[in-house]
């Protein structure tokens, strides 16, 4: 639309909600691509048609503000279109982790309230396994290809209007859930309102430094509070997303070059990877401005790689799925330290500093605030936590305390206002009567040149209570003991640091954020 009712057509949904930004965006940016995928590529125009046809054909089929869409799916552009349905229709979009097991989903689904599914093709089998074990889903919808027992999305959104839909989204509305991880446990829902991430999405816009025609590398799930919340960021500052279904290295680094990424959101393994493909440097990946890490921490080592092969162009963003995610980040300037003393190079191995609009806190068991260096509990307090737990009152109520947002990471900070993660207040092991912080000592264990990927816990030990363990995974080519690993270790850390065993494995067991599974590793020895 354009002419005298611009404006008018501007002011039609609520400024801050996420109902205005796919509106303005379609107005003032029509042409420009919102979505790439698989070689298709969709307008934020054309966007805003997918995601107005699709509230309409949800209300019309007898959903209403406040219900619950179930979406077990890999990326897609329907994915996103429902992303887009629940910030424009009301809805609450209900994302599941596609690598979960049957038993996990069941959990999951039945906890959510969703009374409709939409399902990937890759997963369809598995739902209609699941089905009878589903009271409350009344309707499956797979996603891009048809599947047997299952509405088609394509009939569905068939029904749908393209007008916009008159709900009146509010601020303060329920948009979306977010699943923890479950490394240490069940998964809980993290419920977001509209305002938390219209507010979150502006901090990683600043964060990043994000431009209107940035182009994004979307290859961390869309399930997962990181991969949402760059997806959200673009939105909201109008970029582009190119979407990758799965992951591969090569694959990734062609996308790039072909694609001209500007930025790229990853975790640790993903960089590892890319930095495993043979004659890595013959790709053109002159276009990016920024490679942002977050998900669990970076071996240091692995980051010198990275800045060695694709130059200054990373930055550090910490958090986790209850805070938004944004507590703090490590700029890209912050990061061109490897030329000075080891002093100055210390900050690499930090989280940052609070980004803006976040108060961070380092407590003890009192809630009393301890002093720079001194290991605590990090708590945080912004506009973007989330509102509570999906329908676990006592767990909100112990996790969020006068506002505070208490994290179970367990750090410290120096006198600058730097961060530094020790490590999850459960994963701490306590060995002889000492405290060891995993990943101190994973840091130590990546330095050595052939090692590839690294997990450290405590297993049952008749001496020590616990002892430090160590499960390794090699790079192509490597060659290590469990004794040359000891030894390498006891020259970096202190002896009851040290690892007291190490088991090798071909490839260590992640999630579907790609983080190491240490619950699964663990498992074998308690």
């Amino acid at each position: 639309m354009s002419g005298k009712y611009l404006l008018r057509e501007l002011a039609r949904h609520k400024a801050g909600t996420f109902a205005h930004i796919i509106h303005r965006n379609a107005l003032l940016s029509p042409q420009r691509e919102a979505y790439v995928y698989n070689g298709e590529r969709v307008t934020f125009s054309e966007y805003n048609t997918r995601v107005n046809r699709l509230v309409n054909a949800l209300y019309k089929a007898g959903l209403k503000k406040g219900d619950v869409l179930g979406i077990l799916s890999w990326g897609c552009l329907e994915y996103v279109d429902l992303c887009g349905a629940a910030m424009k229709g009301g809805f609450i979009a209900s994302p599941f982790n596609a690598r979960l097991k049957a038993d996990e989903l069941d959990y999951l689904i039945n906890y959510s309230e969703a009374g409709i599914l939409f399902v990937g093709p890759e997963l369809a089998d598995l739902v209609r396994s699941l089905k009878p074990r589903l009271p409350k889903v009344r309707t499956l919808v797979c996603l891009e290809d048809p599947a047997a027992e299952m509405l088609g999305y394509d009939d569905l959104v068939s029904a749908g209007s393209v007008e916009e839909p008159d709900v009146g989204v509010e601020e303060e509305d329920p948009v979306c859930i977010i699943y923890t991880s479950g490394t240490t446990g069940l998964p809980r829902g993290a419920l977001y309102t509209q305002r938390c991430f219209i507010d979150d999405s502006r901090t990683l816009v600043i964060d990043m430094g994000l431009e209107q025609g940035d182009k994004r590398l979307q290859i961390s799930p869309l399930f997962h509070i990181a991969g949402n919340t760059h997806m959200r960021a673009f939105m909201y500052i109008g970029g582009t997303s190119v979407i990758v279904k799965f992951f591969d290295p090569a694959s990734a680094l062609k996308l790039i070059q072909d694609e001209k990424i500007t930025h790229v959101d990853m975790v640790p393994t993903h960089l590892a990877a890319m930095l495993a493909v043979p004659d890595v440097e013959k790709y053109d990946v002159s276009s990016l401005k920024m490679m942002f890490y977050g998900g669990s921490s970076m071996p240091t080592e692995l980051l010198r790689q990275g800045m060695k092969t694709f130059g200054l162009i990373f930055a550090q963003g910490y958090g986790q799925s209850e805070s938004g995610p944004m507590i703090s980040h490590l700029s890209k300037e912050e990061h061109n330290v490897l030329d000075r003393s080891e002093e100055e190079q210390k900050i690499l191995t930090s989280a940052g500093r609070p980004d803006i609009g976040v108060q961070v806190r380092v407590v003890d068991e009192r809630d009393h605030d301890v002093e720079p260096g001194q290991i605590g509990e990090i708590t945080i307090k912004s506009g973007h936590i989330m509102s509570g737990y999906w329908n676990k009152p006592e767990d909100t109520q112990a996790t969020l305390i006068d506002g505070w947002l208490h994290t179970g990471d367990m750090g410290y900070y120096d006198e600058n206002g730097y961060i530094y993660i020790a490590d999850r207040k459960k994963d701490m092991i306590i060995s002889g009567g000492e405290n060891v912080y995993p990943r101190e000592v994973e840091d130590i264990v990546y330095e050595h040149p052939a090692v590839r990927e690294a997990a450290v816990f405590g297993i049952p030990d008749p001496y020590w209570v616990e002892k430090v363990h160590a499960v390794v995974s090699l790079k192509r080519g490597g060659s290590l003991t469990a004794e040359e690993l000891i030894a390498f270790c006891k020259k970096r850390l202190a002896g009851y640091k040290v690892p007291k065993s190490v088991d090798f494995v071909d490839e260590l067991p992640k999630n579907a954020a790609e983080k190491i599974m240490k619950k699964e590793l663990k498992g074998k020895y308690w």
